[in-house]
């Protein structure tokens, strides 16, 4: 998917991509998973990385999330990130199973996300790409599962 890069700094998707044209109704599938005898709509990931690099690249940040989002096994619906002046990106990717976003530091080599998958999608998965992608020093997780049913 090519990527456009505004006058303000954003890189979105310069088109919709096919997922946004599936009509999600025609499953009728209940996304809720079952682990551990718990039932939930999914699990959200909230990610610290700390003395990470390439925080100020819109186009690097954008890839990296797509490839961490893919490797979750969810569908990217679109894509929007804002650059600011001087540093610091902000962004999310809508995905069919909810979203990944990012709010970077990169004075302070500090990034803040969060994914949030629903389904069979696995957000443990994103971890490997977000390491070699953004090179922390540290990592801090946290995990919760949203749409407890018990």
């Amino acid at each position: 998917m090519d990527a456009l890069v505004s006058p303000l700094g954003m890189v979105s998707d310069n088109s919709p991509s096919e997922a946004q044209s599936v009509d999600i109704r025609a499953e009728a599938k209940d996304h809720f998973v079952v682990r551990d005898g718990v039932r939930f709509a999914g699990t959200h990931l909230i990610i610290d990385l700390w003395g990470a690099t390439k925080l100020d690249d819109p186009a690097h940040i954008d890839a990296v999330l797509r490839e961490a989002a893919i490797e979750t096994g969810a569908t990217i619906l679109h894509g929007h990130f804002h650059h600011f002046a001087p540093d610091g990106v902000s962004g999310v990717l809508v995905l069919a199973e909810s979203h990944v976003s990012i709010h970077t530091w990169p004075e302070r080599a500090y990034a803040a996300l969060d994914i949030f998958v629903c389904g069979d999608c696995n957000p443990y998965l994103a971890l490997p790409v977000l390491k070699k992608g953004f090179q922390p020093e540290r990592v801090q997780l946290a995990e919760h599962k949203r749409g407890l049913i018990g």
